[in-house]
């Protein structure tokens, strides 16, 4: 029986384990895949405090090796649901079944995708959601960002590093990201810019992307845009479908103002739940909050 268990191993789910063994709570830390989440395929982060510049998986080691220190338990499995047992929650696993006082969903989200014809066939063939992890395969080439938010405009700024041409292509007439990632993508040569029109196919064959079938919101015309690669940015699906507690439309979980969901002793903090920002900054706040309310629930319970 622990007092604690933590799904999701981001920057949210660190932090709420980095509280509370400093609150000596007994924890466990379930992840997935691999510590970090989404955060550490990001090439530069320049917003978090305390850091001009560093990589996503620097980061993310900072925050690991800190819960190491604190002697953190860290399970690599996957949580199937949460079940509410009265004075505790019973978390299904492949591996078998884990009780707790009180659970932290902190399970992030992922990137959405287009949803067009060609897509689905030819991800992994010049397809890609990570320009961290792919921009390599592109040197020197013509490849696309879509999307016009801060993640979009930071990967196509480590792209053009990289590739021949970075084409930028947006749905609506302005970006929505902050003011000096605007600056930077309107000063790179590399860039060409493509507002006002959205993705209708994925054209290609088994040698990769041949172009990207482009519509014009405004004339609803239509043109081929020759790329060798494209990079989809147009926004995050919450990792949520297994948890019974009420969310909104989207999937993100509601929660109120110490982060406690519908079902009593279970809280969501981070990307997964609903809020109206989703930044690194933002998960650590929410992973130091959820813990201390954990605290503060386990004592009401005793």
């Amino acid at each position: 029986m622990y007092e604690l268990v933590i799904i999701g191993g981001g920057p949210c789910g660190l932090t709420a384990g980095i509280y509370a063994q400093r609150s000596r709570l007994k924890t466990l830390l379930i992840e997935k895949l691999g510590i970090g989440g989404q955060i550490a395929t990001s090439d530069l982060i320049e917003n978090y405090p305390g850091f001009k510049g560093i990589s996503g998986m620097g980061l993310m080691k900072e925050f690991e090796a800190q819960a190491a220190e604190l002697a953190l338990e860290i399970k690599y499995t996957e949580a199937l649901s949460i079940k509410d047992r009265g004075q505790y929650k019973e978390i299904m696993t492949p591996d078998g079944s884990i009780q707790a006082g009180a659970v932290i969903i902190a399970t992030g989200a992922k990137p959405k995708r287009l949803g067009v014809p060609g897509e689905a066939e030819l991800i992994g063939r010049g397809i890609s959601f990570c320009a961290t992890c792919d921009g390599f395969f592109f040197r020197d080439r013509e490849v696309a960002v879509i999307g016009g938010g801060d993640s979009a405009l930071k990967e196509a700024i480590y792209l053009s590093r990289i590739v021949k041409k970075v084409h930028l292509i947006h749905r609506r007439d302005k970006f929505r990201a902050e003011k000096m990632l605007i600056e930077k993508a309107l000063a790179e040569p590399k860039f060409e810019f493509h507002l006002n029109k959205v993705v209708k196919s994925v054209k290609g064959g088994v040698l990769g992307i041949e172009a990207l079938e482009l519509e014009d919101t405004r004339t609803h015309d239509t043109s081929d845009l020759p790329v060798e690669g494209a990079f989809i940015y147009i926004g995050v699906n919450p990792n949520t479908g297994s948890f019974d507690v009420e969310k909104d439309e989207f999937g993100f979980i509601k929660a109120d103002k110490v982060l406690m969901t519908s079902m009593m002793g279970v809280f969501a903090a981070g990307d997964c739940r609903v809020t109206p920002l989703r930044q690194v900054a933002t998960a650590v706040g929410d992973g130091a909050l959820a813990a201390s309310e954990v605290e503060r629930y386990i004592e009401s319970c005793r």
